[in-house]
């Protein structure tokens, strides 16, 4: 594979509630601790992405989400064996109760944000929270 070239597209989900951050215990890899995040699957847009993934894994609804970065990020390699991503990082204001899907998160938690650097998470995340300033 080329490295300058784009071999996915992913989007990821901010959820903060009472100043405390999200997170999910992946099920498969990247394995660790990440916000709620996947695949953009052809045809659908990153809003869209973003707004089925969490629906996926955590089973809420997003009813808004606003971008908060996006670029290409090198050696980000994932469960589809891609090294460059194209990423879409939104922050989503969500409803409904917390319903894990197995399959794609053991358990979840939420931390202080003022904590996230702290904390420990998958390598794309430390990138994306420090390029956001969080």
């Amino acid at each position: 594979m080329k490295k300058n070239s784009c071999s996915g597209q992913s989007a990821g989900a901010l959820i903060i509630r009472r100043e405390k951050l999200l997170l999910l215990d992946r099920a498969f890899a990247p394995l660790g601790w990440a916000p709620p995040a996947g695949h953009i699957e052809k045809g659908e847009t990153p809003d869209e992405a973003i707004r089925r993934e969490i629906k996926e894994e955590v089973g809420l609804e997003a009813t808004e989400c606003e971008l908060l970065a996006n670029g290409k990020k090198l050696k980000d390699v994932c469960v589809a064996q891609t090294e460059l991503h194209d990423w879409w990082v939104f922050k989503c204001k969500c409803r409904n109760k917390i319903k894990l899907d197995k399959k794609e998160s053991l358990r979840f938690k939420w931390i202080p944000v003022k904590k996230i650097r702290e904390a420990e998470i998958i390598g794309i995340w430390k990138y994306w929270f420090k390029k956001i300033k969080i």
